[in-house]
C-alpha cells in the first residue's frame, strides 16, 4: 500500500502558504518596533475596513536583537494595492511581498531604531538563513 496525502490537508497547507506573507523582523527594540508595526497596520485595516490581518509572534532575543514573526493576510496587501494603484507599483521590490517590505519600512522606519525586515520563506530557502 502506497503513501497517499489527504487532498484537503493538501488544500489547507496550499492555503496558509498562500493566504498569509510571513516576515521575519530583527529589531533592537522589541517594543518600539512591535508597537510601530501594530500601529502602521491597525491603520492599514482602518483604512481598507479590514480586521485582524495580521498577527505577531513574541519575541527571541540573542546577539542583541529580538527576533519575531509578523503575518499578515494577502488580501490586506491586496487591499493595499488596490488603494495605491499605480503609486504602489513604483515601490522598489520585485514582486507584491517585496514593494509591501518597502511600504512598510518607509512607513515606520522613523518610528522605530535598527530593525530589519525579510520575507520568511526566502530566508528559509537561502543558503545561509541570514540577512
Amino acid at each position: 500500500m502506497k503513501n497517499q496525502c489527504n487532498p484537503f490537508i493538501l488544500f489547507v497547507l496550499k492555503y496558509n502558504m498562500e493566504g498569509r506573507i510571513n516576515i521575519n523582523v530583527s529589531a533592537v527594540d522589541y517594543d518600539k518596533t512591535s508597537k510601530a508595526l501594530t500601529h502602521q497596520l491597525s491603520r492599514l485595516e482602518e483604512m481598507v475596513h479590514s480586521q485582524e490581518d495580521f498577527v505577531m509572534t513574541d519575541s527571541e532575543f540573542a546577539f542583541g536583537w529580538h527576533f519575531f514573526v509578523l503575518s499578515v493576510n494577502r488580501t490586506l496587501i491586496e487591499k493595499l494595492t488596490d488603494m495605491m494603484g499605480s503609486d504602489f507599483d513604483k515601490l522598489k521590490g520585485k514582486g507584491i511581498e517585496k514593494k509591501f517590505l518597502t511600504w512598510l519600512t518607509k512607513n515606520i522606519e522613523n518610528k522605530s531604531p535598527r530593525f530589519k525586515l525579510a520575507i520568511k520563506e526566502e530566508m528559509e530557502s537561502s543558503k545561509f538563513g541570514i540577512f
